[in-house]
């Protein structure tokens, strides 16, 4: 049979398992990345494996997150990384280099090789060909000790692109458009595929803003073919010899896809999946309302794209960018992993040139690395993007996760961003758009929101083309190599730099309270809080007093507090929860900090993948209900226990949870893996790999 691109890097991959869609299997990977506010948990939990240098091809520490120091923090972990990739074989990225998925994509990523990094958005190399995965902290260090990276064998979503792009439509337009279609959530265990003639018209950081967003999907990561454009862009990185044709072979047929949505409030999703999807069927809906939706691969025609937006509060809230344009505009971020490339910021500087930012907006722009601010620099372009009065901002994360250039309350904000949930930015009630940087540079100069095709009738701007260059400026002196294994290397250890702890071997029975009761979409951010208080990532007791810290309210005891009372009993701690439990981020300390705390198990309606992983890794019950309607039963407080939960972890994909506060029992699923049960069993997934190693 006729294999996907997906599958046939699966293959080369493999090293344990069927390729049998919904099957764990084991994957060999080749190069592993990691970012400040993760990787430093990461390196430590590989110091704590015992093994003394990374196995990868290879792998690289990246400062991107957390650079603003106030405190002595972040400026701890800067050292920490150096030194200890130093020590164990891994390159280091300075920081000021860039962010960890540009500088990956121009310097490192290579098609048809795996990358399993300690962020969300690491698919972002999959614009290259490569087989990009986010995934936990542990996951990695597993990786770079030379373990097998483990998840489900995908079904893999063909999305098959026509045509060419319009002026001044963008590819985020691309990404945004798939959302509206298939949603953030009910795509987990997928791959998203791209193929079609259209690909050939979108250059490799165009590809990359798809695969970058596609995390936003809940997918498993999203994939370009590697063709000639692919060799152009490694060529003009200087990298020719990693270049290496790869598509889909000739007949490769894609999963059919079944959504579970409602009538009502999913019906725009509903008539997106009619409109782009093929051999689309639609079920009889249920009393409550709840159809299946089955449908073939997705078909765009990239002509026909307009520029769209997400609206405030989440990437699917998709809106056409004319029915809100007028809209007046108070700040402008151009930036992040999603939209900080060469191209992107000439297009911006061709807008800007000779004109000055409206006199209400304040106009911010991160470049996404080094290389590409450098170039800017030397052609001009830069001086152009500050005459117009844009503020320039460190190539790094910053702004994205609440890092610096937060809006005021109620203030209208335009993203070029991958995210936006309600708070991300560091407000509370903020109002942020996620936009292409055509757009948000469109609003930048009117001061409201606008449709970037109008430009032209408007101010007279002709659609800047920006072809991709012949030659990129080469410079990698901000990126330390590893020392030879021979070197001693003294790793610098700050007062934050803390041992993370190991998770405790399951209980024969839980039994405690609900310490929270939470919705649905609940993300990493809102379970682990970043902004400020991202700097206590080395350090979990101090971290954790902060879990669930925006549902705390003032006088109350906070979730923390709660926590140690009943720890302090000697009982477990439960967390209850709607769809989509832990999207977002790969944030492993939302898993982690709540162990430490005495989380012992999580009962929602669904849990993310990535999160459900971390779950799993720092011996967390990952549950969910089996009835959806055992959700509005429960409350706060109450009282729920698990009689046999080492037996029920064993072999049970049903287990039996028993409310003594109302006095019901009901059934929730535990669908693991053997390995995953073991690993649960040893009390994650640090003491699992020491049993083995010591067997």
């Amino acid at each position: 049979m006729a294999k996907t691109l997906a599958y046939q890097i699966l293959e080369e991959h493999r090293m344990d398992g069927a390729l049998a869609a919904g099957q764990e299997i084991g994957l060999r990977i080749d190069q592993t990345l990691t970012q400040d506010a993760t990787g430093t948990t990461a390196y430590l939990l590989f110091e704590a494996m015992g093994t003394p240098r990374v196995k990868t091809e290879l792998s690289v520490s990246y400062v991107d997150h957390n650079l603003s120091q106030f405190g002595p923090e972040n400026h701890a972990d800067h050292l920490y990384l150096a030194s200890v990739a130093a020590a164990v074989g891994a390159y280091h990225s300075r920081p000021g280099n860039g962010i960890c998925h540009q500088v990956h994509l121009e310097r490192f990523a290579r098609p048809g090789k795996t990358l399993l990094g300690s962020d969300s958005h690491t698919p972002t190399a999959g614009g290259i060909g490569m087989l990009a995965i986010g995934a936990g902290g542990l996951d990695v260090a597993v990786a770079m000790g030379g373990g097998a990276f483990y998840t489900a064998c995908p079904r893999i979503i063909g999305v098959e692109l026509r045509g060419a792009l319009a002026p001044w439509v963008a590819s985020k337009d691309i990404i945004l458009r798939l959302l509206s279609i298939l949603s953030t959530r009910g795509n987990v265990g997928c791959v998203i595929e791209y193929f079609g003639e259209g690909v050939s018209t979108l250059n490799v950081p165009a590809r990359a803003t798809c695969t970058n967003m596609g995390a936003e999907l809940g997918v498993t990561t999203s994939l370009f073919p590697s063709d000639d454009v692919t060799r152009q862009f490694l060529a003009a990185q200087g990298r020719p010899d990693h270049w290496r044709p790869l598509a889909a072979e000739p007949g490769a047929k894609y999963d059919r896809i079944t959504k579970r949505l409602h009538k009502e409030k999913d019906a725009a999703t509903i008539e997106n999946i009619r409109r782009f999807c093929t051999e689309v069927n639609v079920g009889a809906a249920d009393a409550k309302g709840i159809i299946d939706v089955s449908f073939g691969h997705i078909v765009l025609d990239l002509a026909a794209l307009e520029p769209l937006a997400a609206g405030p509060g989440s990437p699917d809230h998709i809106v056409a960018l004319a029915d809100v344009a007028g809209k007046p505009v108070d700040q402008v971020v151009i930036g992040s992993c999603t939209n900080s490339s060469y191209q992107d910021l000439m297009l911006c500087a061709a807008v800007l040139k000779g004109r000055t930012v409206h006199p209400r907006v304040e106009l911010g722009i991160h470049p996404g690395s080094r290389q590409v601010l450098e170039m800017i620099a030397r052609n001009g372009a830069l001086a152009d993007i500050v005459r117009s009065g844009a503020r320039l901002l460190e190539s790094g994360c910053g702004a994205c996760l609440g890092q610096g250039f937060s809006p005021a309350e109620g203030a209208v904000t335009l993203r070029t961003f991958n995210r936006n949930f309600t708070g991300r930015s560091g407000t509370a009630n903020d109002q942020v758009f996620l936009v292409s940087p055509a757009a948000a540079v469109a609003a930048a100069v009117t001061g409201e929101i606008t449709d970037p095709r109008r430009l032209t009738k408007w101010l007279g701007v002709a659609w800047p083309r920006i072809d991709a260059p012949q030659q990129f400026i080469l410079d990698d002196a901000m990126i330390n190599p590893p020392a030879p294994a021979a070197a001693k290397v003294e790793i610098i250890r700050g007062a934050s730099i803390v041992k993370p702890p190991a998770g405790e071997p399951l209980a024969a029975e839980l039994a405690g309270p609900v310490a929270i009761k939470v919705g649905d979409k609940v993300t990493t951010d809102h379970i682990m809080p970043a902004g400020t208080m991202l700097k206590h990532r080395s350090n979990v007791p101090v971290y954790a007093r902060y879990v669930f810290n925006g549902f705390n309210v003032e006088g109350q005891p906070s979730f923390a507090q709660r926590c140690g009372a009943i720890k302090q009993a000697d009982k477990a701690a439960f967390i209850v929860a709607g769809e989509s439990y832990g999207q977002g981020s790969s944030r492993e300390h939302a898993a982690l900090c709540p162990m430490y705390l005495g989380v012992r198990a999580v009962l929602a309606k669904t849990i993310e993948r990535i999160h459900q992983a971390n779950l799993v890794n720092f011996a967390i019950l990952p549950l969910t209900f089996a009835t959806a309607a055992d959700y509005d039963r429960i409350e706060a407080a109450d009282e729920l226990a698990i009689a046999e939960a080492r037996k029920a972890v064993a072999g049970a994909d049903a287990v039996e949870v028993r409310n003594r506060t109302k006095n019901f029992a009901f059934t929730c699923r535990l669908m693991l893996s053997p390995r995953q049960r073991e690993i649960l069993l040893a009390g994650g997934l640090l003491n699992y790999t020491r049993e083995r190693a010591g067997k």
